[in-house]
């Protein structure tokens, strides 16, 4: 707060001050008092004015410099209430009250939402695993049943996809209270992915290729094989039809990080839509197209790398390959001793 804008606040009380000034002088030359009294006075008014503005311009100045350093010390801005200096002056402490109440419904309110938000993602995850069960009956009955049971088995398998999808989605904003961080061998999250894509692999024709799997990465297994099974069923969405559909996966180790390579020979993706694939809904050209994509598998994907501490990308050129990448961090405290 400068001095001039505190000051500029003040002048109808300045200018008042000085009328009374003007005043007491004329009263004093009324009563023939001596221009010695007269200046005395006059001086003693202008000190005393003075130091009353200054005295309040610092008190107030040092409340509001500590208000705006805690401000800046803070991340989350909002609890500012708890962080404000004690105020010697009648509006700082009627400021500090406010804010502290505005604060405090603020708390109730948020609490209130979250509330509500958990016991609806509750809600979700129970559906979801109880819809499971007469999904897996069904693709079992599928499995012991001739004819059209194949037909049946993909498009049960693709409402067991977008069941998974919400699942994952309703977990992936607090995914830090199920994972579990250890070694995971690359080969058994791949095989695991795999065999739940055996089907429509097979159907397809695709040729899988990996090399360099043995190695084992410091993630969670479950979500790892969540995400090749993203990448998988992108793939199978996106093959193009003029040659033999194939995947290759590979891992390559640096002395800081593992990188898992994950690429196919599909349609590849336009340059002009490359960089906003983890969006969210985002489904580009190729998803208004053909597979009529709802575009959250790569942005769960995304959002799940970021939680778990991996950094993911992406390489493509259309009509010839796509390539995503997942870079695992590594360090010496993970390694036993």
């Amino acid at each position: 707060m400068s001095f001039f804008r505190f000051l500029r606040d003040r002048i109808p009380a300045v200018l008042i001050y000085t009328a009374v000034t003007a005043l007491t002088v004329i009263f004093l030359y009324a009563t023939r008092c001596g221009n010695t009294a007269v200046a005395v006075t006059i001086l003693l008014y202008i000190l005393s004015g003075a130091i009353i503005l200054l005295w309040d311009y610092f008190r107030r100045r040092s409340f509001y410099a500590r208000t705006i350093s805690a401000l800046d010390e803070l991340e989350q801005k909002y609890l500012i209430s708890e962080m404000l200096p004690d105020a010697d002056f009648a509006d700082g402490e009627i400021l500090c009250e406010l804010m502290t109440e505005t604060c405090r419904s603020m708390y109730e309110n948020v609490a209130a939402h979250k509330r509500s938000s958990d016991d609806f993602r509750e809600f979700i995850e129970l559906w979801v695993h109880e819809i499971k069960l007469p999904v897996a009956a069904l693709l079992l009955m599928c499995h012991n049943d001739g004819g059209k049971a194949a037909e049946y088995r993909e498009q049960i398998k693709r409402i067991d996809d977008c069941i998974e999808n919400v699942l994952f989605y309703t977990r992936s904003e607090n995914a830090e209270k199920d994972y579990i961080i250890k070694d995971v061998l690359l080969s058994r999250a791949f095989n695991a992915a795999a065999t739940k894509n055996i089907s429509a692999l097979r159907k397809r024709g695709v040729s899988i290729e990996t090399d360099g799997l043995d190695t084992a990465v410091m993630t969670d297994g479950k979500w790892l094989e969540y995400i090749l099974g993203q990448f998988m069923s992108n793939s199978l969405k996106y093959f193009s039809p003029d040659r033999e559909p194939e995947i290759k996966v590979t891992a390559e180790e640096f002395p800081d990080r593992t990188e898992l390579h994950f690429r196919d020979n599909g349609c590849g993706i336009p340059q002009s839509d490359l960089p906003y694939i983890f969006e969210k809904s985002f489904t580009g050209s190729n998803g208004r197209e053909g597979s009529h994509s709802t575009g959250m598998g790569l942005y769960i994907v995304h959002n799940l790398c970021k939680r778990l501490g991996h950094s993911i990308k992406a390489d493509s050129v259309q009509d010839e390959y796509t390539e995503l990448i997942i870079s695992f961090g590594r360090n010496d405290f993970a390694k036993p001793v």
